[in-house]
């Protein structure tokens, strides 16, 4: 049970990846709170990682309005007594051209993927320094260095290529905290 005891928030923890790292990691003892924008998703989502409802948590929110990263953590704090550990994976994908975004597209990108993440890294990295530490794990994707032609992914790309932090840089982020 490497996560007895410990805290988790799941960004992007109703599907996918995210949601496969939240059943890994109560599995391995934490206790999650997940978050995306959809209830109806999260409440499906928790319900299936743990039945009885006592170890995992979710709250709905788009993570782009820093406020929403605030919440989180005080519900992971009121609920399970802190944070110990944040799956950041929220993330949006919706291909298009790179003549046809609009701004309103490109904020949408910038907004989760950057910002997003920023604001809940920020709003956790508080809550661990309470409790002495803890550990942040930033997902983003190969597009952010490598553009892929089959897909048209312009925005979400640079999205993700502006928050991406190469492996030598990651020392100094965590000793920032």
């Amino acid at each position: 049970m490497r996560f007895k005891e410990k805290v988790a928030i799941v960004t992007g923890g109703g599907t996918g990846i995210g949601k496969a790292v939240a059943e890994a990691l109560v599995s391995e003892g934490a206790r999650v709170v997940l978050n995306g924008r959809r209830e109806d998703v999260l409440q499906a989502a928790a319900a299936s990682i743990d039945p009885k409802g006592d170890l995992v948590a979710h709250v709905s929110g788009d993570i782009s309005r820093p406020p929403i990263a605030g919440a989180i953590v005080e519900a992971a704090t009121r609920r399970f007594g802190g944070v110990d550990l944040l799956f950041n994976n929220a993330g949006i994908f919706a291909p298009k051209a790179f003549l046809d975004h609009t701004e309103e597209d490109y904020d949408r990108f910038l907004g989760t993927i950057l910002k997003g993440k920023f604001f809940m890294a920020q709003a956790a990295a508080k809550a661990m320094k309470a409790r002495g530490g803890g550990t942040i794990v930033q997902t983003g994707s190969m597009w952010a260095l490598q553009a892929v032609g089959a897909t048209p992914s312009s925005a979400y790309s640079a999205a993700n290529a502006t928050g991406a932090m190469p492996l030598d840089r990651r020392s100094e982020a965590h000793s920032a905290m």
